[in-house]
């Protein structure tokens, strides 16, 4: 039962940190004009594309991630550092209310104006599945490496896609219930959360790869 609990809180804990890093709420006004000429029909559909694919881009991560660091010959402590430093970077920008242009850049957004479906690009990739929340999947899976945890993280992902698809389901009433200062302020708590995951990251690395500072 102990070790049922210890492992429930790891999964959690992997859950609330790709929540705070991903910010589906913050993403909603995003999703909202991007798919603001389709019909409810194809809106939905555009929804259930976008989180399959997020779903996809993640176990991809989560399964070949530690795999293709082997390749390149670069330390998952290494790659927890660069992660980390990353996600704060991300977090900062999420407090200071700058979230899209950091995950989307001009270029980016004029190309998103032309395209007829916009589910797996930008929305999957790189709005919601980004850096971030890739290089945040290939730590947590490259810590916890057998077969029960993957599967457990596997099942996590799985959760957080359907949590997002009802979100944006919900779309519409979300904004006019939180409004842009509701929207704003959960944004603002995720990136709190988000910088607290991301320095943890950062400190566990140099813990690892300099021993000697932790004595």
């Amino acid at each position: 039962m102990t070790q049922f609990l210890i492992d429930l809180t790891v999964y959690v804990k992997f859950f609330v940190g790709l929540f705070a890093l991903v910010n589906p709420v913050g993403i909603i006004p995003v999703f909202i004009s991007m798919t603001s000429y389709q019909t409810a029909q194809a809106r939905n559909k555009t929804n259930f594309t976008a989180n399959l694919s997020v779903a996809i881009i993640l176990w991809s991560s989560l399964f070949l991630g530690d795999a293709i660091l082997q390749v390149f010959g670069i330390s998952i402590d290494s790659f927890r550092i660069a992660g980390g430093i990353l996600v704060v970077t991300i977090a900062m920008s999420m407090i200071s209310g700058k979230l899209g242009e950091d995950k989307q850049n001009k270029q980016e957004k004029s190309e998103t104006a032309i395209r007829e479906s916009v589910g797996v690009v930008p929305l999957a990739l790189p709005l919601m599945a980004g850096p971030g929340a890739i290089s945040s999947t290939i730590v947590w899976g490259s810590r916890y490496h057998n077969w029960y945890y993957l599967l457990g993280f596997f099942v996590a992902i799985a959760l957080f896609a359907v949590c997002c698809w009802l979100l944006f389901r919900a779309a519409p009433w979300l904004v006019r219930f939180l409004g842009q200062t509701g929207i704003n302020v959960i944004t603002r708590i995720m990136g709190l959360l988000l910088m607290a995951l991301g320095i943890e990251f950062i400190v566990t690395g140099v813990r690892a790869l300099f021993p000697g500072l932790a004595a």
